[in-house]
Formats: structure tokens, sequence, C-alpha cells
């Protein structure tokens, strides 16, 4: 009788793969509240290291991992405050934005009807029916406003979200040095741990060098809003331009947020057709900086497959939605560096210059 083991099935392995992927995406979603922000944590270290780095050489370290996250409180507040204004007006002129709302549906009801391709069910979700549909339109719009008992009950968990993930960047900053070190001491048995540390540098160069890039031209853009939107009489010009600024973090899902906001705020500013006039400048400014100003400022340094950065962030957007959707082109970043998937030599990219 031999005394090998038998050699296991690649069916069986493939099986046991796939049973364990599944495992860890549901450990994932159902620990969202806890992993979200520890990720989105990480993420902001690695972002923020370099400037770290720099403040480090003037301040204890201590001070400095305290510093930035304070920094970071400090500027979440003054964007509440600046954006507090515009909310208000939102909540005072519902009313007339529903109204509005409605008659652009009826609208585009009549138009449907006239072509002949509608049905009652296409009739029925654009408000058509009895004489009871404005009760329902009111009774429907009030239950999609949160009440205050669901803000209650959903402050806890922000709170808790917001106290993990300062934690978590604030031992970060100031152990990041030796998480490098004993990762690349684990993993780094076949390439050797300067090899994995070199990774894990690049990574971080990387993404910062992405990062830095990307609020460049975020801020452009949100500048160009806010003077589009101030010459032509909008209200709360300076707001949306910093809105637009920082939904534009999110690709896709945060133009199309904006597009949606500006097109409310179009109704409350203007009539007629001047409502549709802010999402028309927004997107017209968004569609060229996405085409020409994006991929000229950050794919010099960064080229990365579209199709990736599109499944990546799908994939995190629908595992843990706004954050998913900030950490997903860094996340991809630094997984592409581990595995040297970029051109450039290991090493060449952290120079400040290359």
């Amino acid at each position: 009788m031999s005394d090998r083991s038998p050699t296991p099935d690649p069916l069986s392995r493939v099986a046991v793969a796939v049973i364990a992927l599944v495992a860890g995406f549901t450990a994932l979603k159902l620990a969202e509240d806890v992993l979200a922000p520890l990720t989105l944590a990480l993420v902001a270290g690695i972002i923020l290291a370099p400037a770290a780095a720099m403040l480090e050489r003037i301040l204890p370290r201590s001070a400095v991992a305290a510093l930035l996250p304070a920094l970071g409180l400090v500027g979440l507040f003054a964007l509440a405050f600046l954006v507090e204004p515009l909310i208000g007006r939102v909540i005072d002129a519902w009313p007339q934005i529903r109204w509005e709302l409605r008659g652009v549906l009826n609208d585009f009801r009549g138009l449907v009807q006239q072509v002949g391709e509608v049905n009652d069910d296409v009739t029925s979700a654009l408000g058509g029916g009895d004489g009871n549909s404005g009760g329902d339109d009111a009774k429907a719009t009030a239950r999609a406003i949160p009440s205050l008992a669901d803000a209650l009950f959903l402050a806890p968990r922000l709170a808790a979200q917001m106290m993990i993930f300062l934690g978590a960047l604030f031992f970060f900053l100031l152990t990041r040095d030796r998480i490098y070190a004993w990762t690349a001491e684990r993993i780094g048995r076949t390439l050797g741990a300067e090899a994995v540390l070199a990774r894990i540098r690049t990574a971080e160069w990387l993404v910062s060098r992405y990062f830095l890039a990307i609020t460049l031209v975020n801020a452009g853009l949100g500048f160009a809003v806010a003077v589009a939107l101030s010459l032509i009489g909008m209200p709360g010009a300076v707001a949306w331009g910093v809105a637009a600024a920082l939904l534009n973090f999110v690709v896709y899902l945060g133009p199309a947020a904006m597009i949606g906001a500006l097109l409310i705020g179009g109704m409350i500013a203007f009539d007629g057709v001047g409502s549709i006039l802010p999402p028309a400048i927004f997107l017209a400014l968004n569609m060229i900086e996405a085409q020409f100003v994006t991929p000229g400022f950050v794919a010099r340094h960064i080229a990365i497959n579209p199709l990736l950065v599109f499944i990546s962030l799908v994939f995190w957007l629908w595992l843990w939605g706004p954050i998913g959707g900030v950490i997903a082109i860094p996340v991809l970043v630094i997984a592409l560096a581990m595995l040297n998937a970029f051109d450039r030599p290991l090493g060449q990219s952290l120079a400040p210059g290359a």
C-alpha cells in the first residue's frame, strides 16, 4: 500500500476555491459597518503617507498622526456649514419641486401616448390613473423623505463608522513602517522581503500621486462649475462647485448624482427651459474633464485598463455603496502595483520628479 496521499481532484479544488470566494464576499458584505471604514482608513493612510513623512521631519510622528485626521474633520465641518443653507432651500422648496417634477412626468406621458408606445404599467409608473394620483404621489413622497426617527436610528451607526475610520487612520499613520515591514516578511518568502517592501512603497507612491492628480483635476472642475453657475445667476454657486469637486471622486455615480441635484436646484432657481441649464453646464464641463483633462493629467503616470476600472467600481459599489466607490480605484492601483503590473520598473516612480 502506498503511503502517499491521493492527489486532490481538480474539480474539488475548484469547488473549494469557489466556496471560499463566496464565503469571503459574504463576510465582507455582512461586516460592512466595520470593514468598510477600516478599508477606507487604510486607503486614506496610504494616500496621506507622503504628506505625513514630510511633516514628520518637523513634528513627532504621534502629533502628525493626530493632526491629519483632525484637519480632515475641520474640513468636513466647514463643508457642512457651507452646504447647510443649500439643503435648507431644497427642503423649503420641496412642494414646488414635486409639482414641477409631476408636470415634467405628465408632459412625457403625453408624448409617449401620442407616439402610441405606452401601456398601462408605464402610465401608472409615470403617475397616470384616477383622480387620487396626486394624493398617492404625496404619500409616496412623504414615505421617501426620512423621518426624524429614521435619522436618530441612523446616527449611532454613522458615529461608530466615523470613530472606526479615525482610529484606524491614526494608528496606521503611527505604525505604517512596522506594518509594511511585517507584511514584507510574511509574504516575501519567494520574492524576498526587500522586493515586497519595494512594491509596497511603489503602491503607496502611485496611489498618492493618483489621488493628488485627481484632487487637482476635481478642484479645477469645481472651480469651473462655480464660475459657470454664478454667471447664469444660480444661487449657492460656490457650494455647488464644492459638491461637484467632491462627488467627482466617485466615478460615474458621483456625476450622475450631481446632475440630478442640479436639475432640482435649477427647478428652484429658474423657470421653464432655464431649469435644465445648470445640469447641462455641469454635463458639458464634466465631459471635457473626463475625455481630455483627466486622461492627459493622470495617464502619464498611471495607465489602467478602463475595463478593470469599471469592474472594480461596479464590484465595490455593489459591496459597500458610496465608500466602495471612493476606494475602488485606489484599491485597484494597490493590487496592480503589488502584482508589478505597471510598465515602469519598481522604484522608478518613487522619485517625486519621476
